[in-house]
């Protein structure tokens, strides 16, 4: 198990331009750094692919398309995922049943625990 002051690289996906950058500004105050962020599907799955990051929280719904093919990415690469959604696990596709889910709205604590949740689930 990481130590939750292990400091983690992260991919962050979210449609919402004011949620994507109070989301980042906790990850940074919780000791992380943004390896990248993205708002919408197509430059999510660019980045999911070129990018390093060990960890990548995304939005399931990006704009009313599912992230779950940026997800296949990130699990391909053997990286770990955090799902980030307003509907809780009801709101994932068969093949992410288990995965960790932090629920909107949330704060620092809830989403350390989740992130810590997601690095020992990979």
């Amino acid at each position: 198990m990481m130590h939750p002051q292990t400091r983690v690289a992260i991919l962050l996906v979210e449609d919402e331009a004011l949620i994507r950058m109070l989301f980042a500004e906790n990850l940074v105050g919780l000791g992380h750094t943004i390896a990248a962020e993205a708002g919408n599907l197509a430059s999510g799955l660019t980045l999911a692919k070129e990018r390093d990051y060990q960890l990548a929280i995304l939005d399931v719904n990006l704009n009313g398309r599912p992230s779950f093919p940026i997800a296949d990415v990130v699990r391909a690469r053997g990286k770990a995922l955090l799902f980030v959604t307003g509907y809780g696990s009801l709101g994932l596709a068969a093949d992410y049943e288990g995965a960790a889910v932090l629920q909107k709205p949330f704060g620092p604590a809830e989403l350390s625990e989740a992130i810590s949740s997601a690095l020992t689930e990979g």
